[in-house]
């Protein structure tokens, strides 16, 4: 009994914080569409739906976690069956994370960490999405809790003689999702076995590691020889479509998206809702004294690993990349929740250790700022929703709206918004050479658009490339514009017998 009295607050620690993830992520779920990237992921597994086009610098891995409810239900039509999905797997996930921990934390601690990444916008967003960013995530927590499971010295301990083991699974795990973020997990891990005096005893574990990487990457790997010619290749050409790889300062761009923005590129404009981003000049200073609580604990070593780890993670999104999207930092969010928590312990005992007015003052002043930061959260979580539900609501009246024009599957959509609309509408999506498709000249677009009917699509008022000119246009929901070919088996009579959208002039 004393076993279990024990063993208890280990379990509902993590398994609390699961279930609060999985509950918010339910909440959010109603109404909400796929995105572009998640298109791309989906149409890959997703039967009877026009597969995307998969460009140089995605992997495959959320296409074949998505594969189980993406190649029996229709997407476009129901997503929220995928989303509960997701969700689900998702608050699983976090706990399996968690519980790789349990032995190097206390269970407040980790319940805490759990909290606190589960807490985030980003993590609330991404959680149920078909993204892979959430996953590497949840991998690199388990990795690194599994690594220091890993060069403990506790012996007979059976759970830890499997957490080489478990280590380089979870390295595999991370770059199945994305390669990139596989090899900046374990390098500073590998490093750590390698240089750490007290951890150079498990000789084997670095090889794990390496081989974790590896067999994670291989997929990637056969696939860059089978359609880029190579890796390097590969790489080259993941580095065009990401707008070039060098020396670039992106700190400021992911400050400035922290306000709901998923992808900020070129991010540019007025840095409004500057509230929004309080909370991430707040974290490296909560990691630090965190790191610092931890190590008063005796348990630093753990902190310490976690903020090496998470910094790895970070940098190349920091200084590598012209651009910022929120859910690239996923990774060292998760990692960094590590020390945050322990900050929030130390301040829970400041707070107990105070008495009278000065008690009350703390405490009233911790309570406070966790409340700012959970609402602040939520705020931004919701509006970010919202977007996505109205954004949706506009996919589907478009692609209502080119069904009655005639554009019927089989079609071919291209232009502007070209993946989202041509997936909505049962369509084929092509690009011409040029953008990151480049599939498919000027002339093979033109014929295949002779056989089945096709659409370019522009937004904002932009005029249709110049095969397109002299198309007729047509407006449809969101403010997309139709420009279909006067000929064509989507010409002006079919469209017009069908009670198309509203004709506007050119």
């Amino acid at each position: 009994m004393p076993h279990l009295m024990v063993a208890r607050p280990a379990v509902l620690w993590p398994a609390a914080a699961a279930a609060v993830f999985t509950a918010a992520q339910f909440v959010l779920i109603p109404g909400t569409g796929l995105g572009w990237d998640e298109i791309v992921y989906v149409t890959q597994v997703e039967g009877g739906t026009p597969t995307a086009y998969f460009s140089a610098p995605r992997a495959r891995g959320v296409s074949w976690l998505s594969a189980p409810v993406a190649a029996l239900t229709e997407s476009a039509a129901s997503p929220a069956v995928l989303r509960v999905y997701l969700a689900v797997l998702a608050g699983l996930g976090l706990l399996v994370a968690l519980r790789a921990w349990r032995a190097l934390l206390p269970p407040a601690v980790l319940g805490a960490a759990g909290l606190f990444f589960a807490g985030l916008w980003i993590t609330l967003f991404y959680g149920p999405r078909a993204m892979p960013n959430v996953w590497c995530a949840l991998g690199a927590l388990a990795a690194t809790g599994w690594f220091l499971r890993a060069v403990r010295r506790r012996p007979g301990a059976a759970e830890d003689r499997r957490a080489p083991w478990l280590a380089a699974a979870a390295v595999a795990f991370v770059a199945v999702m994305r390669p990139a973020d596989g090899l900046w997990l374990a390098l500073p891990l590998v490093a750590a076995a390698l240089l750490v005096p007290a951890w150079r005893g498990h000789r084997a574990l670095p090889l794990l590691l390496a081989a974790g990487l590896a067999l994670g990457a291989l997929p990637w790997v056969v696939e860059a020889y089978a359609s880029y010619g190579g890796p390097l290749a590969r790489l080259r050409r993941a580095g065009e479509i990401q707008g070039g790889m060098g020396l670039h300062f992106a700190v400021d761009d992911q400050i400035r998206s922290l306000v709901g923005r998923t992808l900020c590129r070129p991010c540019t404009g007025p840095w409004n809702h500057r509230w929004t981003a309080l909370w991430w000049f707040l974290l490296p200073l909560a990691a630090a004294a965190g790191v610092v609580a931890a190590r008063r604990a005796g348990r630093g070593a753990a902190s310490v690993l976690a903020t090496v780890v998470a910094a790895s993670l970070a940098v190349t999104y920091l200084f590598t990349i012209d651009y910022a999207a929120p859910r690239f930092l996923l990774p060292a969010y998760a990692l960094l929740a590590v020390p945050v928590a322990e900050a929030l312990a130390a301040a829970v005992r400041a707070v107990g250790r105070a008495r009278g007015r000065t008690r009350a003052l703390l405490g009233g002043a911790l309570a406070l700022l966790l409340l700012g930061h959970v609402t602040v959260q939520l705020a931004v979580a919701a509006t970010v929703t919202e977007r996505s539900r109205a954004q949706h609501r506009e996919l589907t009246a478009a692609a209502a709206e080119l069904h009655r024009l005639g554009v019927r599957p089989p079609c071919v959509v291209t232009g502007d918004q070209f993946v989202p609309v041509a997936y909505y509408a049962g369509c084929s999506s092509r690009q011409p050479a040029g953008g990151h498709d480049g599939s498919i000249t000027v002339a093979g677009l033109l014929r295949l658009g002779r056989s089945q009917p096709l659409a370019v699509i522009t937004v904002d008022g932009r005029r249709p490339p110049g095969y397109a000119g002299g198309w007729r246009p047509a407006e449809l929901a969101g403010g997309h514009v139709a420009w279909l070919p006067p000929d064509g088996p989507a010409g002006p009579e079919r469209g017009q017998g069908a009670g198309g959208g509203r004709t506007v002039e050119p």
